[in-house]
């Protein structure tokens, strides 16, 4: 256990201090190919465009230091391990019963985040640009059902962890709670990437527990491709940070939503996710039910959506909200955590 400790944390250390490095020729990349933010223009969001106006041209698409970071490091060791053995071996967290499906899925959905950012850059597509939200979820929907298919009927996966009670058979079910899982995961990260740090911050927490959740259920390559993720994901935040040199993008949002869904059901912890990414359903909620009261009710609960939007509408400076959500994350992640070593201890003395 000490060594996959070391493990974990070198492939951490390794991956900040690689991802830390890239960055400066990465935004030098986004700006010579113009890959700039475009805001939705004042007639579709007049709230949204007020309170962001001065950050059109930011570079965009900085998410794809936190995928090449994790991947290129997955693939360089896994083709040296191959090579030579000793610290590589050690090093290697590419394994086909843990990580081949985080591994595919990140770079799956990062593709078509990135494909989306690239639209968005060139103006293509509604209000200024990119994919519409419905055509977001389509596409999440899709993931979700190729991975949800595979984890029932390739794996043989039909259960469901339910703290303090066990594993329950659900059958067929797994497959549609597995598709809610990862489209939630996918839609409420790309609707928290909005402010500078603030997704990033999120997304390092319920990775944090992620980590700790894998480790501890002894699925240690798992822990160690979460915490690489996590190094490139301190580095990301190195650059994002209130000024944000560069935003995330979808094909960040998109890569680390995905991702982390998958890794929730590889550790069977679906029910805890709510606590890991406490944000995330918060922003997403504030979305959906903004959208239906416009629909029903013909007014809006909030000022903008998702929520963070809200609050800089009634004057909070944006590094107030993100610092404010950021000590809720923790708060929430703690507190997961706590109920999930509760719920296993509880399970072994029975």
């Amino acid at each position: 256990m000490i060594s996959q400790s070391i493990k974990i944390l070198i492939l951490a250390g390794a991956s900040f201090l690689t991802a830390l490095s890239l960055t400066p020729f990465l935004l030098k990349f986004l700006d010579k190919f113009h890959m700039h933010k475009q805001i939705r223009s004042q007639a579709s969001a007049p709230v949204f465009y007020s309170l962001h106006k001065h950050k059109e041209n930011t570079p965009n698409g900085g998410g794809v230091i936190i995928w090449i970071t994790v991947l290129g490091i997955a693939l360089i060791i896994f083709l040296l391990s191959n090579v030579f053995n000793g610290v590589f071996s050690y090093l290697n967290f590419v394994d086909r019963a843990q990580t081949y499906l985080p591994i595919a899925a990140m770079l799956i959905a990062a593709i078509l985040g990135l494909a989306d950012d690239v639209l968005g850059a060139l103006r293509i597509g509604p209000n200024g640009g990119g994919l519409r939200v419905s055509q977001k979820i389509i596409v999440y929907t899709i993931l979700a059902a190729i991975g949800g298919l595979w984890f029932y009927y390739r794996l043989g996966w039909d259960f469901l962890y339910i703290p303090f009670v066990g594993n329950i058979a659900i059958g067929w079910w797994y497959i549609p709670i597995f598709m809610f899982v990862i489209i939630a995961s996918a839609f409420s990260a790309n609707e928290t990437d909005g402010l500078d740090g603030l997704a990033g911050g999120v997304m390092l927490f319920a990775f944090g527990s992620l980590t700790a959740v894998a480790f501890i259920l002894g699925k240690y390559n798992l822990a160690a491709f979460s915490a690489t993720v996590i190094g490139a994901l301190l580095a990301f935040l190195w650059f994002n940070i209130y000024p944000a040199r560069f935003f995330m993008g979808d094909t960040g949002s998109m890569a680390l939503g995905i991702t982390m869904g998958v890794i929730a059901m590889l550790t069977n912890t679906t029910l805890f996710l709510p606590f890991f990414g406490f944000i995330l359903v918060i922003e997403s909620l504030s979305v959906i039910i903004q959208m239906i009261s416009k629909k029903i009710f013909k007014r809006k609960i909030f000022i903008s959506t998702p929520i963070h939007h809200h609050f800089e509408a009634i004057g909070w400076h944006e590094t107030k909200i993100t610092m404010r959500f950021w000590i809720v994350s923790i708060v929430f992640c703690s507190l997961g955590l706590v109920l999930f070593l509760m719920s296993k201890f509880l399970f072994l003395i029975k």
